[in-house]
């Protein structure tokens, strides 16, 4: 158990990111998945008119990264940034997938992952075709209750997919 630790910890690197400090931008070919320790980052997708789509936060204990992007070597579709001041584990794609090798508890480690975020995904693009947004943001206060009282509410409203304006009423009635 201490070896595969210690493997582990040659592989990841650590890296302190400040506020608004990109990790990732469109365009970019993802080679990291990302661990969250401490603070918050984000990912999203822009439009032709500047509105960010935000896909997915990433509080402390979570993972980010775009996944398209990781898994195909292509260039991606996703800007991750940083919300709030994070701490963060970055594991090279090239790295990880030789350990799966030598450890094969974290190749499951990592299947069993990749499961959840495939049902989450799943199941946010359900809730985006199917729910009212009033709906869609008791489903983020549910997903993200850490998050609910610190985020700002352009950024709430990016996640369940309305104005800041729009949110604002909905919020006061």
């Amino acid at each position: 158990m201490e070896e595969e630790i210690e493997q582990l910890l040659a592989i990841v690197k650590f890296k302190r990111v400040k506020k608004k400090q990109y990790l990732l931008l469109e365009g970019d070919i993802s080679r990291y998945a990302i661990f969250v320790a401490s603070g918050c980052l984000r990912s999203y997708c822009v439009d032709e008119n500047g509105f960010q789509y935000i896909q997915q936060f990433a509080p402390e204990g979570w993972w980010i990264g775009d996944m398209y992007s990781l898994v195909t070597g292509n260039p991606g579709h996703l800007y991750i940034d940083v919300v709030f001041d994070a701490e963060i584990f970055m594991l090279p794609k090239v790295e990880l997938h030789r350990l799966y090798k030598e450890i094969p508890k974290l190749n499951v480690y990592f299947r069993v992952l990749a499961e959840n975020a495939l049902v989450y995904y799943q199941s946010r693009s359900m809730e985006n075709l199917r729910l009212a947004a009033k709906e869609r943001y008791e489903k983020f206060c549910s997903r993200y209750p850490t998050l609910i009282d610190c985020l700002p509410q352009k950024q709430v409203a990016a996640y369940i997919g309305v104005t800041p304006e729009f949110l604002s009423k909905m919020l006061n009635q």
